[in-house]
């Protein structure tokens, strides 16, 4: 062996044996001086104290700090004056581990290099006044700092926590932070400056509140990692180098700064690729309450900022947040919006120099583009203010074809086959309580060369055009323009409180519609006879949107002014229709029509119910100077074939009061009219009537009964189903005068009382109108009844009974 290796080996056992046999000097010494050793250490503990730690006793613990030696001291109790008002001890531990520079300790010295607290409580409590059990530390004056050696200070090099309860109670600004402390291990180094530390911690959060009256942060959540700290004496402020930290398993990049002297700090985070619900749950919930109304399905990176300036002005810290999302699927409470992108931020201080809390909180979202229901949007800022009350505003653009939204609404309602709309639109909307509340909204909404089927009532409107506008609370249509089939349509109209009352309570919607058109085929619009074609349901937020969509298109009540050049239906022709129209849940209602119809005019009111096999009506009708003939031909003869448009000629004016049923294809039903028809006509004829020429055949077959003209004549019809009761009417014709009175069955039940003079009218031509009707029922006259027969038809006999 070379002599060098042998000396350096030599020097190395001297240098173990004597450290060794410092360290046996040392544990003899503790041994021997319990008593000294403990009141030594609870000097160096006390330096700094107004008041005393103490401790029940003190043991060797040898081995724990070899080459030095250390004790342990049990039942330690640290206890402030004020002790017996609160019951709050600031420190109790089962054991601390105190570890001794063993040369200090042989000259008599304590030097104390490490501390462990094991299995201990700490509670810092401040009461309502602002009293404190930290009290307890002596406050050195600056000068009094600057002019304190290094070497008097009591400099720990290592101090670890295990199993420690750390609980910081200020009842004054309610506050909690609780924590349970599984480990932290503090390496510490003392420059002139005050002191550098690396600080690894494992611990649970139980409470991190800086306002208990709205909640914690981090609840339940785990912190672990290493940290780097320094305490700058000058500043009496502790540094936190940004580090990374475990926040509830995910990594944070967490700096701070705590000023000492007046309990202030700031805190930076940052964290990327973290899920918006999981930094949400991190928040408090007054925070987190309002942040979940929102979702972010794809992870998101975050930037943020906690402030507290000591002062306990308001109570919470200056919450600074900023977040960018990319290509995400945003969740709102009115739908989705995907594909989207956008920066935004938080912070609960939205006016500089104003309060701090949830009214002044403000939510932003910057240069927003997304679809919704695959409409692409484009918001340059998009705000959510007053977290109290959230309220939403921003500017909303958009151009996309109509052929995005189908099966994307929620509703099957609409199909869209072509067309383009093109929209901006200010929104401003209470978040929190979005269908319930008051959404205000003011813009325009332009569709143009639109082809949409409105598939419940199968409705396909070509060609359309419209303006949609939007005053806050009311709407408005302007410049449109349909056509369905070949009706076409030009529409404008107004809806009042249309934006409170879609949400609350769309019944009370009133839509006031104003329509023109060049020419109307009625019969395009009969499926508004009908009932609502069954759709399929839909799911989550799409089926909210189809449910509130499809209440307001039935509930709401609508009233029409319609003016018509030219209506068409079958064989009806109308010139200048004027109509006034109500549609209200299932019924419409005419509330005034008038138009010029076969040559004369006609004015109605009534309204048709919609049920589910077919439709009741009533019409309340007056005719004037229209052709008989035109008018039961446009009426497909009210229903009946007995006397039809083929047996009648002149001109017709009556007030017809009736009701009925009519088909979902708009045909009236046989033998559902009910009501009363009073009638006149005016240079009439009635021509092949089958039961006048059977009477000709009876009882007068040298005069024409196939042709009967009647100058004037009044009468009153009552209707019943099948049955129409003719009130005693006098006919003056050509052929003859009658009587006629009694029931005429569509089936069975006819019963017409006639009574018929046979003296021929064309003898009384020269005769006053007095000497007539003196002269009219002389003579002969037969009484004849027209029953039915046995075959179905109707038969003449004798009236046996007459009066």
């Amino acid at each position: 062996m070379k002599r060098w290796l042998k000396i350096s080996l030599k020097i190395v056992s001297v240098l173990v044996v004597l450290i060794i046999l410092t360290w046996l000097a040392g544990a003899f010494y503790i041994s021997r001086n319990k008593k000294e050793v403990l009141a030594s250490i609870l000097s160096q503990l006390n330096k700094n104290l107004n008041g005393q730690i103490t401790a029940t006793s003190m043991e060797p613990t040898l081995l724990k700090s070899f080459p030095g030696v250390s004790v342990s001291l049990n039942g330690v109790l640290l206890r402030d004056s004020l002790w017996n008002q609160h019951k709050h001890d600031l420190l109790k531990a089962q054991d601390i581990d105190v570890s001794l520079n063993v040369l200090s300790l042989i000259v008599g010295n304590i030097n104390i290099k490490q501390i462990a607290i094991n299995n201990a409580s700490i509670y810092i409590y401040t009461d309502s006044t602002g009293y404190s059990n930290t009290s307890i530390f002596k406050s050195k004056s600056k000068t009094d700092k600057k002019s304190s050696s290094k070497s008097s200070a009591l400099e720990v090099k290592k101090i670890d926590f295990n199993k420690v309860s750390l609980i910081l109670d200020n009842k004054k600004r309610f506050k909690l932070f609780n924590f349970d402390i599984d480990q932290i291990q503090g390496r510490m180094k003392y420059p002139d400056s005050g002191w550098t530390g690396k600080i690894k911690l494992m611990t649970k959060v139980n409470s991190f509140a800086f306002n208990t009256r709205k909640g914690s942060f981090l609840k339940d959540k785990t912190l672990e990692g290493t940290l780097n700290a320094h305490y700058n004496r000058d500043l009496d402020a502790v540094i936190l180098n940004p580090e990374i930290l475990n926040i509830g398993g995910h990594p944070f990049k967490i700096g701070a700064k705590i000023e000492l002297d007046k309990s202030a700090f700031a805190i930076s985070i940052a964290v990327d690729d973290i899920l918006f619900r999981d930094v949400a749950l991190l928040l408090s919930p007054n925070i987190s309450s309002k942040l979940l109304k929102f979702g972010i399905e794809k992870p998101i990176n975050i930037r943020g900022n906690i402030v507290d300036d000591g002062s306990g002005k308001y109570g919470d810290p200056l919450i600074k947040v900023g977040i960018t999302v990319r290509d995400n699927v945003v969740s709102i409470p009115a739908g989705k919006l995907t594909a989207c992108n956008f920066d935004g931020s938080f912070t609960n201080r939205d006016t500089v120099g104003g309060i701090i809390g949830d009214e002044n909180s403000s939510i932003k979202f910057h240069r927003l583009t997304a679809k919704y229901f695959n409409a692409p949007l484009k918001i340059d800022t998009f705000t959510v203010n007053n977290l109290a009350r959230p309220i939403a505003t921003g500017l909303v653009t958009s151009q996309f074809p109509l052929t995005n939204l189908n099966n994307s609404l929620g509703t099957n309602d609409f199909e869209f086959k072509n067309g383009t709309a093109n929209l901006r639109l200010y929104c401003k909307a209470d978040i929190d309580n979005f269908r319930f509340t008051k959404p205000v909204v003011s813009g325009k909404i332009q569709i143009a060369d639109a082809d949409i089927l409105y598939i419940p009532r199968k409705l396909h409107l070509v060609k359309s055009a419209l303006n949609i506008n939007f005053n806050q609370n009311d709407l408005s249509i302007q410049n449109g323009h349909f056509q369905l089939g070949k009706s076409e349509l030009n529409v404008s109209c107004s809806i009042a409180n249309f934006a409170n009352l879609y949400y609350t309570a769309p019944e009370k919607i009133l839509v006031n519609l104003k329509m023109s058109s060049p020419q109307l085929y009625l019969k395009e619009f009969l499926p508004f006879l009908g009932p609502r074609t069954a759709k399929k349901k839909s799911s989550g937020n799409k089926q909210v949107v189809s449910k509130e969509l499809s209440n307001v298109l039935e509930l709401s009540k609508m009233n029409i002014r319609l003016t018509v050049d030219k209506a068409i239906y079958d064989n009806f022709l109308a010139k200048n229709l004027d109509a006034d129209i109500s549609l209200r849940g299932g019924g419409i209602f005419f509330n005034k029509i008038s138009v010029a119809h076969a040559g004369g005019q006609l004015s109605l009111d009534g309204n048709i119910m919609q049920e589910a096999a077919s439709n009741s009506f009533k019409i309340n009708s007056k005719i004037s100077h229209v052709s008989v003939k035109d008018f039961f031909y446009s009426f497909d003869n009210f229903g009946q074939n007995t006397i039809t448009n083929k047996n009648l000629k002149g001109y017709l004016s009556s007030l017809v009061n009736i009701s009925g049923r009519i088909s979902h294809t708009g045909k009236i039903l046989p033998r559902s009219i009910n009501g009363k028809v009073v009638f006149n006509l005016n240079n009439a004829a009635l021509v092949n009537f089958n039961p006048m020429v059977k009477v000709g055949k009876f009882a007068f077959a040298n005069r024409n009964l196939s042709n009967v003209e009647i100058k004037n004549l009044d009468g009153t019809l009552n209707i019943h189903g099948d049955k129409v009761e003719i009130s005693p009417m006098q006919i003056n014709s050509s052929a003859l005068n009658f009587n006629v009175k009694g029931t005429y069955a569509l089936g069975s039940g006819t019963n017409v009382e006639m009574d018929i003079p046979l003296r021929n009218p064309k003898g009384d031509e020269n005769l006053t109108k007095s000497e007539k009707r003196e002269a009219r029922m002389r003579g002969i006259v037969l009484h004849l009844k027209a029953i039915d027969d046995e075959k179905g038809g109707i038969k003449i006999r004798w009236n046996k009974d007459h009066d």
